[in-house]
């Protein structure tokens, strides 16, 4: 048991996270803080639910001022939240939230984790979150996080009740609680105990919102300890909430841009569970070395390395780091034995003054391809450093050099190698499997359960003696190159299918049975590909041709294809999959690559089909405006009903509007862009000439000033939402236009929808809107305000908070059905 749990901790704290992390030397400052931090032996961990829960300010404090080992356990990774910046959603938008938790963390320091649970939207209590999350999952993969990190000190974001706000919030505390107790008991989840121990916490608190002006927001727990965390770091030139805000902005996804603040800031922690703080945080948790048998020793070593250390000449303290690391490795704590070896390497690695790292020729590659191999090396510092060798995993190749390494001289080497034919395609670990129903991916492999990413498959190896220690520095196979703004940049190196089939639509709607064209964008990832591609179709459906052949000349070079899809007679929903076969592959993998300057460049390999409706349908709207806003993909589910939609810019905004049948303003429009109060009378002429306006959801806070709203008469948003999607929905005026032209709407139309009814419906309005629906979640009051019609002079106008943005584009019938009929209005 003790040997397996030294080689998985081994493992973990000695890879790297590839992708997000470019070089970066330590400024003196940062060396000297990290020094600080050898003689801090103490650990806490961070839980909240979502990416953007954390309190950053916390976080950089716990890292930087109390330098503790320090972790934030995000329990998902916001796959359910909105876009501001592109069109991203679900599983995408979780990995884009993925590595904006990771450049937030290389912001304010702490380590990045999660659990396999999926966000699948807002819900409003801990028990519903639980029903599809599957409580005994998640709740492992805490306890199992808890075993791995062994955190003195469990800080929870919110309390495990209504006051946290959100069902998910509330459930992160619930079962951080929970996990809290059960970490330390050998007998719950015994299977874990074949890498990891127990490990009890020494206490859990809850990290409150502000309260100490108003008595009345206290909390009942009537235990707690006040901290204050806005300090100014003089050895990093900057105050925790300075950093925090730095970290925070990172959650571009969200809107979640914050301004730097500066003085005092002071926060609760209250008790749940454990031993109760009465001063600090860590009372009762020996932080120092004397926590250990044999850590006096190196006390005193590292002690006398800050003491001695010079800014100016930082190599000067690496005989003493190195016999502190000779020391810490004779020590029989495994845990504290490797994370201490980890921060004395790196240490090491700053104070020579090295740099190292391993570059491909290409960015992407397929298996079988050669690549070249650029590998350099550098020490600027007089420290005695011998490189004796390189290794590179995957590549079956290693190099001996044992040579001494001079200052400032850059040492190169460039190879030639091969890409293993079955080498595994570059992909989030995450998503490399269909998910276990809505609330959980599938992870097989239990190491990889929780981290951010995968460590790189490709990864250099360099043994390396500093000051005669033998040490093994390891860095990821990176893409380097330049760009003529930005300048110097990476990215991840990737293994893809030799050719991706990419089709150019999601859902495919079949309106009135007749064939439809399937176009596809094959891809080759290497040069001379050639085969043949082909549609797997259920029963009923037919394609033509049956294959088409292909052949790529050039890497990276690109052909369309079209198939001719013939729908069944009768109403169906079903999905064509796009299989590619070449010599030594075949692959049923699409491409999509996600571009932002904020996090690295991100290829996806998603499963290449679409989703076919055939369904029927009337539409009467053919020519559609749409107002842009946030990030959807309405317009493409438009167009599969026929219509031609044009995005109305300034020029088409200002110029006459009478031409449209519908004008459709995209989601958060008015939160995002700052011309909707100069539009606002444009659109209202345009209703009221005889125009039709559709307004999908907005949030109620931050829209941009209206003289007199959004509608032709006033009305007001809340934050009532309907979170069930199996919510029954009511017919409030049965014989309503919407409700039967050109579409007969039944209950039927609401069958299959996702993620939510929908959500910011208006809570008050003027009696000229007729309300269409009514809806609630369970034990819940009716909400009648997720639909609001009125006619307006010739016109129609329509607010709508019903969430089309997500059941268009998963291809759901009724609501194109519905969506019809409100662009069809007064036709």
């Amino acid at each position: 048991m003790r040997s397996r749990f030294i080689l998985f901790a081994l493992f973990y704290l000695s890879y790297t996270f590839g992708f997000t992390q470019v070089p970066k030397p330590l400024p003196p400052g940062e060396i000297l803080l990290n020094l600080k931090r050898l003689n801090v032996l103490g650990s806490a961990m961070y839980i909240a639910a979502h990416p953007d829960d954390e309190n950053t300010v916390m976080l950089a404090w716990l890292a930087k001022e109390r330098l503790v080992r320090t972790g934030y356990l995000s329990l998902t990774r916001g796959d359910g939240g909105q876009n501001l910046i592109g069109a991203e959603q679900s599983e995408l938008m979780g990995l884009i939230r993925t590595y904006e938790l990771l450049a937030a963390r290389s912001i304010d320091g702490p380590e990045q984790y999660f659990t396999r649970a999926n966000d699948f939207g807002f819900s409003k209590n801990t028990e519903e979150t639980l029903e599809v999350w599957g409580k005994d999952a998640v709740l492992a993969d805490i306890v199992w996080r808890i075993r791995n990190f062994c955190p003195d000190v469990l800080i929870c974001r919110f309390p495990p009740d209504s006051r946290a706000g959100h069902g998910n919030h509330s459930a992160s505390a619930a079962l951080a609680e929970e996990a809290f107790h059960l970490a330390g008991d050998a007998s719950k989840f015994p299977e874990q105990l074949k890498y990891v121990k127990p490990w009890q916490p020494k206490r859990i608190v809850w990290n409150t919102f502000a309260f100490g002006v108003n008595p009345a927001q206290r909390p009942a727990e009537g235990s707690w300890i006040s901290v204050e965390i806005g300090g100014y770091n003089p050895l990093l030139a900057t105050s925790y909430s300075e950093l925090a805000a730095e970290s925070r902005s990172q959650h571009k996804s969200q809107g979640f841009g914050v301004p730097r603040t500066r003085g005092v800031k002071i926060e609760y922690l209250v008790h749940k569970a454990g031993e109760k703080a009465t001063k600090d945080v860590f009372d009762g948790v020996e932080t120092s070395w004397s926590r250990i048998k044999g850590g006096t020793a190196v006390q005193a070593v590292i002690n006398k390395a800050i003491e001695q250390f010079r800014p100016d000449q930082p190599a000067a303290s690496i005989p003493l780091l190195v016999q502190a690391y000779r020391l810490v490795d004779k020590l029989d704590d495994a845990y504290w034995k490797e994370q201490k070896k980890k921060e004395l390497s790196q240490l090491l690695v700053a104070c020579a003054g090295l740099w190292y790292e391993s570059n491909p020729s290409e960015y992407a590659v397929a298996g079988g391809e050669p690549v070249q191999l650029t590998t350099t090396f550098i020490k600027r510092s007089e420290a005695p450093v011998t490189l004796q060798s390189i290794r590179w995993t995957s590549f079956n190749k290693d190099t001996t050099l044992n040579v001494s390494i001079p200052n400032n001289e850059l040492q190169r080497l460039i190879f030639q190698t091969t890409i293993p034919q079955d080498q595994t395609i570059t992909q989030p670990y995450w998503l490399m499997q269909p998910k276990m129903g809505k609330g959980m991916y599938r992870v097989d492999d239990q190491a990889l359960n929780g981290l951010p990413e995968k460590p790189s498959d490709f990864q250099a190896l360099f043994s390396v003696t500093i000051g005669g220690l033998p040490l093994t520095l390891t860095t990821p196979v990176r893409y380097k190159y330049t760009d003529a703004v930005r300048g110097e940049l990476y990215r991840p190196f990737e293994v893809r299918p030799s050719v991706t089939a990419t089709p150019a639509e999601k859902v495919l709607v079949f309106a009135d049975g007749q064939p439809k064209t399937y176009t596809v964008m094959l891809k080759a990832s290497q040069a001379g590909a050639s085969g043949n591609v082909s549609l797997e179709l259920p029963a009923g459906w037919k394609s033509e041709p049956a294959r088409i052949p292909f052949q790529f000349t050039s890497k990276f070079q690109e052909q369309t294809v079209s198939f001719q899809l013939i729908p069944p007679a009768q109403a169906s929903e079903a999905s064509v999959q796009v299989k590619v076969q070449t010599a030594n592959q075949t692959s049923n993998r699409g491409l999509y690559e996600i571009g932002y300057e904020h996090i690295p460049a991100l290829t996806v390999f998603p499963v290449a089909e679409s989703k076919l409706v055939r369904l029927e349908i009337k539409n009467k709207a053919k020519l559609i405006g749409y107002i842009p806003g946030a990030g959807d993909e309405i317009p493409a589910a438009l167009r599969q009903m026929g219509c031609t939609v044009v995005n109305l810019g300034e020029k088409e905004l200002t110029g006459s509007l009478a031409a449209y049948d519908a004008i459709v303003v995209g989601v958060r429009a008015y939160n995002v862009n700052d011309r909707m109060s100069y539009y606002q009378p444009l659109l209202m002429d345009y209703v009221k000439n005889g125009g039709t306006m559709v307004v999908q959801y907005q949030v109620n806070s931050g829209i941009q000033p209206l003289s007199k709203g959004m509608g032709p008469y006033p009305f007001h948003l809340s934050r009532d939402r309907v979170t069930v999607e199996e919510a029954p929905m009511r017919f409030l005026k049965p014989e309503h236009p919407i409700l039967n032209t050109p579409n007969k709407i039944t209950n039927q139309d609401f069958n299959g929808w996702i993620q939510e009814r929908g959500l910011y419906f208006s809570d008050e309005w003027d009696p000229q809107y007729q309300t269409i629906f009514s809806s609630n979640d369970p034990n819940e009051k009716p909400l009648d305000g997720g639909m609001l019609a009125t006619a307006y002079g010739k016109g129609w106008y329509v607010f709508t908070g019903y969430a089309f943005f997500r059941q268009l584009p998963a291809g759901v019938p009724g609501a194109y059905r519905l969506f019809a009929n409100l662009i069809s209005l007064g036709k």
